[in-house]
């Protein structure tokens, strides 16, 4: 692969980032805004969805897009990188009409594969080293020049090995050189790849700041006419809320990724507000190491819960309990499967998309699931539950138990 493919690849990693977290960002604000909610339309149901007109109308009013034909734009970027669909998938196009859509996100559809899982696992990473009280992203010297937050290869592998991150130094080596090729991590004077010796790294994306819907479009428009140069990349950015910019030595420093003066006073950033990509359902379909990375405080953003009551695993499991068992199977095609899982043991379906294999299969709302390809998974959470399904093979065989009544 020559140098430009290795470049283009590079800003198309990095712009998926983009479009990620700030794809993530947008369903939480609609969700908080009641946007997102279950919609009747031809005697059916459908779950976390929203109307595609109504979001035109607030992504004006919220000054995410100067005008409707902006607005529409920006959602279609949102469909061209799975982000956002319709809920029957009959409009590839997003249209400022009373149309259906859904984020992915909210009903199980989304395409996880190795670039996903790594950013993810980078995401969490970011969050556990910012927010931790005695972070070990410090300000230190590499050839006489001071990195604001940054930290050596080996010392960030010891952190990994000791938080149980990674089962050996060879499988954190390998994983933070995923970080560096995804464009995740960077050697703080972008020479070197990952080494597991004392040379500085940093993140390269800022997961805290809140991003602009607008500024993908700009930056797309950007892209094509400015070719595909990572340099370019980088200093046509300076204002970027993804990319954090490095300051000149002699200003003041407040940023994330910034070189300073050793002898210079430092404004250290102190209240950060972690991203919420916490939700997002993991699997381990490309790269993800035996050991994940444990789940970071919770931001409560999922629509609530459809139990009427907590149910435990020991109340499903006694004699005479009011459920049926249940076995279902679940052909999936080529969207997904159409169901979504939450709790933390018991799991339970918390959504079913109408017409989705899922329905046609018996699948319901308040079933708890028992087993998944004859594997016990009555003690497991919703994470590990829908690792296996998604993971597994296309057709997947469910032991449900079902309310009574």
């Amino acid at each position: 692969m020559d140098k430009m493919d290795m470049n283009r690849k590079s800003m198309a990693r990095l712009h998926k980032a983009k479009v990620m977290i700030a794809g993530e960002q947008l369903r939480l604000r609609l969700h908080d805004g009641k946007l997102i909610k279950d919609r009747r339309y031809h005697l059916r149901t459908y779950p976390n969805c929203f109307v595609a007109q109504e979001l035109t109308d607030w992504l004006i009013s919220n000054k995410e897009a100067p005008d409707r034909a902006t607005a529409v734009c920006l959602m279609q970027h949102l469909m061209d990188h799975d982000i956002v669909h319709h809920v029957c998938d009959k409009h590839p196009m997003f249209k400022d009409a009373k149309l259906l859509y859904r984020f992915r996100k909210d009903d199980g559809t989304f395409p996880f594969n190795t670039e996903v899982n790594v950013f993810i696992r980078g995401q969490q990473l970011y969050e556990h080293l910012i927010t931790g009280r005695d972070s070990i992203l410090q300000l230190r010297e590499e050839q006489g020049v001071a990195y604001q937050r940054s930290i050596p290869g080996c010392q960030l592998i010891d952190w990994l090995l000791q938080n149980g991150e990674t089962e050996s130094r060879r499988q954190g080596l390998e994983f933070c050189r995923a970080l560096l090729e995804h464009g995740i991590i960077q050697h703080v004077a972008k020479k070197y790849d990952f080494f597991d010796s004392r040379l500085l790294y940093q993140f390269c994306i800022n997961f805290c700041r809140r991003r602009h819907l607008s500024e993908l479009l700009n930056e797309t428009e950007r892209d094509k006419k400015e070719g595909v140069s990572v340099h370019a990349l980088e200093d046509n950015h300076a204002d970027s809320p993804f990319v954090l910019p490095k300051i000149p030595p002699q200003e003041e420093c407040s940023g994330f990724q910034s070189a300073v003066q050793p002898n210079k006073p430092l404004k250290m950033i102190s209240n950060v507000h972690q991203a919420s990509l916490n939700s997002l359902q993991l699997h381990a379909s490309g790269y993800l190491p035996p050991a994940t990375l444990s789940s970071a405080p919770v931001v409560r953003c999922n629509p609530k819960s459809v139990l009427k009551r907590n149910v435990t695993c020991e109340e499903l499991l006694s004699p005479g309990a009011p459920f049926i068992k249940r076995v279902l199977t679940v052909m999936g095609d080529a969207v997904g499967w159409g169901f979504v899982i939450r709790g933390m043991a018991p799991v339970y379906v918390q959504a079913v998309d109408p017409g989705s294999p899922a329905a046609a299969a018996g699948v319901k709302v308040r079933q708890f699931v028992c087993q998944v390809n004859g594997r016990s998974v009555l003690h497991l959470d919703y994470r590990q539950v829908t690792r296996l399904v998604m993971t597994g093979p296309r057709t997947v065989v469910l032991e449900v138990m079902e309310p009574l009544g």
